[in-house]
């Protein structure tokens, strides 16, 4: 988990500074949920499996994705993957697109486009700017990464339409907060360092439960 006293210390922050999620805040004993890890090929692998679908029926593709290469709990190596192509892996029932998409991810694991080892050493957008050269990953998907796999307190998921959603009820807004809306709020209510946090508790306002 993000470690503990950073976590009371970014709460405290956004307590201080914006009054409506102090709010929301004092609402609920519930502290964010971010619990950094080193899967880093996995989670992107199980991001793209999930992309659009249920929680049930991604675990139910995840298994049988797995299956294809021996072991319905373990997830193939790049290696593996890129002995099979399109036409097999949509048997564990992958979208074409998402075939394509993970063989991509592990083609560009085995040439080095991505190297995970380095990713801790370098700043959000970098990490973004590299991760998103795969085919099916977009920003969306880079912020989810940042905050609950790897644990970073600072991530402001602009597109996320449960935080459009949240934003719009907890400020008032007349429709649907853009990405920009969510960018003057986080600047007006001084979110930084710790947007993550503030995106936690937007997400709770409306009992909606963040990606983990």
């Amino acid at each position: 988990m993000a470690a503990t006293s950073s976590l009371q210390q970014g709460i405290t922050h956004i307590r201080a500074h914006d009054p409506i999620l102090a709010r929301v805040i004092d609402s609920t004993f519930e502290t964010p949920t971010f619990t950094p890890h080193t899967d880093y090929y996995q989670t992107l692998v199980d991001s793209i499996i999930s992309q659009q679908l249920s929680v049930k029926a991604a675990a139910s593709i995840q298994r049988r994705f797995n299956a294809l290469f021996g072991d319905e709990t373990v997830i193939p190596s790049p290696e593996q993957i890129v002995t099979s192509d399109v036409e097999i892996l949509r048997t564990a029932g992958l979208s074409r697109p998402k075939a394509t998409y993970i063989l991509d991810l592990a083609q560009k694991t085995i040439d080095g486009t991505i190297t995970f080892d380095h990713l801790e050493s370098l700043d959000n957008d970098a990490i973004i700017a590299e991760l998103t050269q795969v085919k099916g990953i977009g920003e969306w998907t880079v912020h989810m990464f940042l905050m609950f796999c790897m644990g970073r307190l600072d991530i402001l998921p602009t597109g996320d339409l449960g935080i459009r959603n949240g934003a719009t009820k907890l400020y008032g807004l007349a429709t649907t907060a853009t990405p920009t809306d969510i960018k003057r709020i986080a600047e007006d209510n001084n979110w930084q360092p710790y947007q993550s946090i503030a995106s936690w508790y937007t997400w709770h306002s409306l009992d909606n439960k963040p990606m983990s």
